[in-house]
């Protein structure tokens, strides 16, 4: 005996629609299919069927327990944290830009500072140095009153010389060292194209190895205490800040001085930095150079001969 027959239209087949107006699943493709079947997902979300049972369910005993969730309390929460948020943001924002104006005009004034300080340094300098010639004249003038204050007065003047308390001039080889036009060329790093204190270290070393009798940078006496460190991005030398270019001048016979120097550990050096990282680096002679006499430094153990701890 012959089962129920399904009755179908002329569409019947896997895909035929069923009562809910959708695409049955599940039979073999090729079928009809609605056009905006690719967009059910859109439909259910509009048109809210996806909705999770267990959601409703937990809401539903929320409410049963009386701790529904007030919806006009926690949209002004959410409205009042935004506008909280907001208003810090604004705050912030105002702050910064008011801010910097006022750290743009305080570096000003350092930096106005800085170089008004620099120049009352350099006129003090300048005038140490007149006194400092003043003293050497006056006391050359009552040492060469007496043979025993002649001799005083050779021994004091080779003494000063060792110590770089006069000034000193002649014949001259004058080192240029300076950063790369381009730092970071040749694949090196940017901090790899500038001159650090230890390349001048290296380089006045050797040059007072090579026989130099006095040595200065850019114009400032070296004397055998001096130091040359590195602040920042600022050279200092006993102290005192300097720029490149860095010329570096030693006082001696320029022929004695180039042939020692060349080929020695601080030349190797400071040309393997010129060729790999573009640092500046030449070497000239000079007929005639003067050094001043380096600023003197406070004996710290020295005493008077006789005086008591």
């Amino acid at each position: 005996m012959m089962g129920p027959v399904n009755v179908r239209d002329e569409r019947d087949g896997p895909d035929a629609p069923d009562g809910a107006g959708r695409p049955v699943q599940g039979g073999p493709p090729g079928r009809w299919r609605r056009p905006d079947a690719s967009m059910s997902l859109l439909s259910d979300l509009f048109e809210g069927r996806l909705a999770d049972p267990g959601y409703a369910a937990a809401a539903a005993r929320r409410r049963a327990a009386g701790n529904a969730p007030a919806p006009r309390r926690l949209r002004a929460v959410v409205a009042l944290s935004l506008l909280l948020v907001g208003v810090l943001l604004a705050v912030a924002g105002a702050q910064v830009r008011r801010g910097e104006p006022v750290a743009a005009r305080q570096r000003a004034r350092l930096v106005d500072e800085i170089h008004s300080r620099t120049r009352e340094t350099d006129a003090l300098s300048r005038r140490l140095d007149r006194l400092r010639t003043e003293t050497s004249r006056l006391r050359a003038a009552a040492l060469a009153r007496s043979a025993a204050g002649r001799r005083a007065d050779r021994d004091l003047a080779a003494a000063e010389t060792a110590a770089a308390a006069r000034p000193a001039a002649g014949p001259a080889l004058v080192v240029t060292l300076d950063d790369a036009r381009r730092p970071g060329a040749s694949g090196a790093a940017g901090d790899d194209g500038r001159v650090y204190d230890q390349d001048l270290q290296i380089l006045v070393n050797g040059l007072w190895a090579a026989g130099a009798t006095a040595v200065g940078i850019n114009g400032l006496r070296l004397t055998p205490t001096s130091a040359i460190r590195t602040a920042g991005e600022a050279v200092l030398v006993d102290y005192r800040p300097l720029t490149g270019p860095y010329q570096v001048t030693a006082l001696g016979d320029p022929g004695a001085l180039r042939a020692g120097f060349t080929g020695s550990a601080a030349d190797q050096r400071l040309a393997a930095l010129r060729d790999r990282y573009g640092l500046r680096y030449g070497v000239a002679d000079e007929g005639r150079a003067r050094l001043p006499a380096a600023a003197p430094s406070a004996p710290r153990y020295a005493r008077p001969a006789g005086e008591k701890e």
